[in-house]
């Protein structure tokens, strides 16, 4: 059985994999859509990156994302102080969310653990940029699954993309273990097909490669009203497929009953104690 290990020093060590409890990846602290936090974290106010670590943290994330991708914004400089933010807030494992290569290096320098890149894609310029830098700090990496092509509405060519991802890591010397898939969510609006192939990639995925699949759940809703039930959705029939590692809020309340519910269904909640707990915790 292949696991996934990310850590914190000092805080919790995680371990991601088919025989594992879905690994919760908060996904708040991203401003992308959000005002007033691009404008906090343009000026250097971290109170909102504090508050949604708290807040994730208490409803049950695993690991939280961090990502300060603002229009403007210094990354290589404020990406590593909201990590150290982070870090002074909770006790959890980090995914460290940037396309910015200096950005990273600079956040996983100060980072005490293991911490996972999000991420690289099969382009070769940012495989090139990003894996020596995995390699060097001992991270995890999640690989999506497009390339110089962009995403493909084909689940073989997505395949494809995962293989050569995961062949250039294995030739950098980065364990198998230490790569996650992001099988490519995209919104379903964009056309009818569009979760049916993400569905498809992972059983693909899992067939051929084994790895651990992460998925950036509420992508699937974007655009579209009413959002939380798509999400959910999406998120028990990816769990089915053989996702394990899941990127969404956990502080919705429907989230958080589906992925227990998921956990139950698929073997990891034994005697459903998890699931009594939580329902005797509301009463």
């Amino acid at each position: 059985m292949l696991h996934t290990i990310v850590t914190r020093a000092g805080g919790k060590s995680v371990v991601i994999g088919d025989d594992q409890p879905l690994t919760i990846v908060g996904e708040k602290i991203n401003p992308t859509g959000k005002k007033k936090f691009s404008k906090a974290l343009l000026s250097g106010d971290f109170a909102t990156v504090r508050k949604y670590a708290e807040v994730q943290a208490e409803a049950g994330a695993d690991i939280l994302d961090v990502n300060v991708g603002v229009a403007g914004i210094e990354e290589e400089k404020v990406l590593p102080q909201a990590v150290r933010v982070v870090m002074d807030t909770v006790n959890l494992p980090l995914s460290i969310d940037s396309a910015n290569p200096k950005a990273i290096q600079a956040a996983l320098e100060i980072y005490q653990g293991k911490a996972i890149v999000n991420s690289v894609t099969g382009e070769e310029k940012s495989l090139g940029a990003l894996l020596p830098i995995v390699k060097k700090h001992n991270a995890a990496v999640i690989g999506l699954t497009y390339d110089e092509a962009g995403p493909s509405d084909d689940p073989y060519k997505r395949l494809e993309v995962a293989k050569k991802i995961m062949h250039q890591a294995e030739q950098m010397g980065i364990a198998k273990e230490d790569v996650l898939i992001d099988c490519l969510v995209q919104p379903a609006s964009l056309e009818k097909a569009t979760a049916k192939t993400t569905l498809e990639t992972i059983r693909l995925v899992k067939q051929e490669l084994g790895v651990n699949i992460v998925l950036g759940i509420s992508n699937v809703s974007f655009g579209l009203p009413d959002r939380k039930y798509l999400n959910v959705a999406f998120l028990a029939m990816a769990a089915a497929e053989g996702m394990t590692c899941a990127i969404i809020d956990p502080t919705v309340p429907e989230i958080r009953k589906t992925l227990l519910a998921a956990n139950l269904l698929l073997g990891h909640d034994e005697f459903a104690l998890k699931w009594i707990e939580y329902y005797r915790a509301k009463c």
